[in-house]
């Protein structure tokens, strides 16, 4: 499979988004309730008029944004032929895990069958990560089991918290076991804080601030690497030694304080198995989520080494500008670059 452009290296680009309908409308007014500072952010008033935000060449507006979302289609690979992406692996956005378990083991099931007809359409240029009922852990457990087996997507995401607590609580042992014996990743992405936390934490400022403070500046990155961070000190790999994360946005804080929590928490302290970075590193894909950035680069290169980097842009919240030319500038090998590229994640995901 090569680049549908003819030009550069083989990408295959694993955090890309779509969005449902379905869990959209059903989700809207759980969603307004839980962050009303999402209210009217991405744009800003200059003389009365509300004016998209453009200050970010690389960050698509949000009507845009979803917009593209809701293509899985020509449109979508245009753009991918256009930015020489040879596979997008799909995830959907949403928080389908704050509704009625019944209501949302139906919504997840569906969208699963449509993420995995886009997938049968087009096999060679995208693929797939479910979305689960992280509600009802017993029936998230089956339907990973069956978007595996029968759908042939390759592991599902989660968008921040499964519920009130974090990943590392009981309840969600039969997922995590079922990703276990599976053999396929879980994408621990970011999701919206817990109104506790939001409001002390990133509160105080105006609206448009507030939230961007709450979300893409910082909250949901600390949000998702707590997550992570529960999950290594609970011992969770430890029980599931097969149990595979991949943690965007080159690790969500995470590897930037490795050392700093295993020279805290020792094995004497933790009780755990292997020392926090050997397990990290061990179990835990970074990517950049479209944060093409040198420095994050060459500090998480020099922490994971080449085979624990994917690829991902973000799609389509980041633009696609750039995809090439970072990945072609990259000051390591061309064999490391092709790991990067599309190498990685041929082996975890079996493409």
């Amino acid at each position: 499979m090569r680049a549908k452009s003819g030009q550069g290296m083989k990408l295959i680009c694993v955090e890309e988004h779509v969005l449902d309908p379905a869990i959209g409308a059903a989700t809207q007014e759980l969603v307004r309730a839980q962050a009303p500072y999402l209210s009217g952010w991405g744009s800003r008033v200059i003389d009365g008029q509300q004016v998209a935000d453009r200050t970010r060449p690389h960050v698509i507006a949000p009507a845009e944004s979803a917009r593209k979302a809701l293509d899985m289609g020509d449109a979508r690979l245009a753009e991918m032929d256009a930015a020489g992406i040879g596979m997008q692996v799909l995830s959907y956005g949403g928080f389908p895990q704050w509704l009625p378990a019944a209501q949302a083991i139906d919504l997840n099931c569906t969208a699963n069958d449509r993420l995995a007809r886009a997938s049968q359409e087009h096999p060679e240029r995208f693929s797939g990560f479910a979305t689960l009922p992280w509600q009802a852990p017993e029936a998230a457990a089956r339907e990973l089991e069956r978007a595996v087996k029968e759908l042939g997507l390759k592991g599902a995401l989660i968008n921040g918290r499964p519920g009130e607590h974090f990943l590392d609580e009981p309840r969600y042992a039969p997922v995590l076991a079922a990703f276990d014996a599976l053999n396929v990743p879980l994408y621990v992405h970011p999701g919206l804080p817990l109104s506790a936390v939001q409001a002390p934490y990133y509160g105080g400022f105006d609206r448009e601030l507030s939230a961007r403070l709450s979300m893409f500046a910082w909250g949901w990155h600390n949000e998702a690497g707590i997550q992570v961070v529960r999950m290594l000190l609970a011992g969770v790999f430890d029980r599931y030694p097969r149990l595979q994360v991949i943690s965007g946005h080159w690790g969500e804080m995470v590897p930037f304080f490795l050392q700093r929590l295993e020279d805290s928490i020792p094995q004497e302290a933790s009780g755990l198995k292997r020392p926090i970075v050997q397990t990290y590193r061990e179990h835990v894909y970074v990517s950049p989520s479209g944060m093409l950035t040198l420095p994050h680069f060459q500090f998480i290169h020099a922490l994971m080494g080449t085979e624990r980097i994917l690829y991902s842009i973000d799609y389509p919240y980041q633009s696609l500008d750039g995809a090439q030319a970072f990945i072609e500038n990259l000051p390591v090998s061309d064999a490391e670059k092709s790991l990067i590229a599309h190498g990685n994640a041929e082996r975890l995901l079996r493409l």
